[in-house]
């Protein structure tokens, strides 16, 4: 922790900043080659100021930092060089006018409120306005493990997770109906979410490809491991009647996986909590 930039310029801020140990080595593996370089940096949560400093030390004197609280006090960093927007990370509007007033950013930190409403309304609401090879951060994600953030059924870190299927819909071979375009990855630590913006690689269009080498005539051992699903596979593929009867093939197939189903779940669900 204590060997990290990021670390370093915490410490020498003069005003008071609160993070976790842990937090350090997420930022310098994120921040990093941002260092030096003409960028925009928003913070949302102010509170006493000495974050605000600690990322001019990290970044250097090119970047411009804005900072986003809800209190009004917060102005008072103003006369230090740093740009404050006063508003409500749970408001749409606030920041459909906060994305007008500064366009596209480069780097978003969302160390705000930590209440599930405010990191996904700040996710859905900011992630276009992330500049191509940005990100927007979202830290203090424990909170979807605790009470007092939100409804359950509703955690950021649920919202993560289908944020993620819809990255894995751009495959050709699921549907790309689903498909998030706003992000090419979600990079998960403790306690804090990235996500990366790269337009063009998320509307690549995804398909298989070979590199023309000779085939070997290796076979295909994926359904070796598990007797089940090598035999519904064999059924299937060696039944010529399901090939007439495409109905058929589709009940047979429910059948089958309903009892793969079964036998699967009792060797894996104990690594699935509930």
């Amino acid at each position: 922790m204590k060997n990290t930039l990021s670390f370093q310029a915490y410490s020498k801020s003069p005003y008071l900043s609160i993070k976790h140990s842990t937090y350090f080595e997420v930022y310098d593996e994120l921040f990093i080659p941002y260092i030096g370089k003409d960028i925009i940096f928003v913070e949302i949560g102010v509170l006493d100021g000495g974050s605000l400093f600690m990322w001019r030390t990290f970044f250097g004197p090119q970047a411009r930092i804005i900072g986003v609280d809800l209190n009004p006090d917060a102005r008072k960093w103003e006369k230090y060089g740093f740009e404050i927007e006063i508003g409500n990370q749970s408001d749409k509007n606030f920041w459909k006018k906060f994305t007008e007033k500064f366009g596209e950013v480069d780097l978003i930190l969302d160390d705000g409120g930590h209440t599930y409403e405010q990191q996904i309304i700040t996710t859905e609401m900011l992630l276009s306005s992330v500049r191509d090879g940005g990100m927007l951060v979202v830290e203090d994600t424990h909170t979807s493990y605790m009470r007092g953030f939100g409804p359950s059924r509703y955690t950021f870190i649920k919202y993560v997770s289908h944020m993620i299927d819809g990255c894995n819909q751009r495959s050709s071979l699921l549907n790309p109906t689903f498909a998030e375009k706003r992000v090419w990855s979600v990079q998960s630590f403790e306690s804090i979410v990235a996500f990366r913006i790269n337009r063009k690689a998320t509307i690549d269009k995804s398909y298989r490809t070979d590199n023309q080498g000779i085939r070997s005539g290796a076979l295909d051992f994926r359904y070796q491991d598990n007797s089940i699903l090598n035999i519904s596979q064999n059924y299937l593929t060696k039944f010529s009647f399901f090939k007439k009867f495409q109905i058929l093939k589709c009940v047979y197939r429910v059948y089958l996986n309903s009892i793969i189903s079964v036998g699967v779940s009792r060797r894996i669900k104990k690594y699935f909590r509930s």
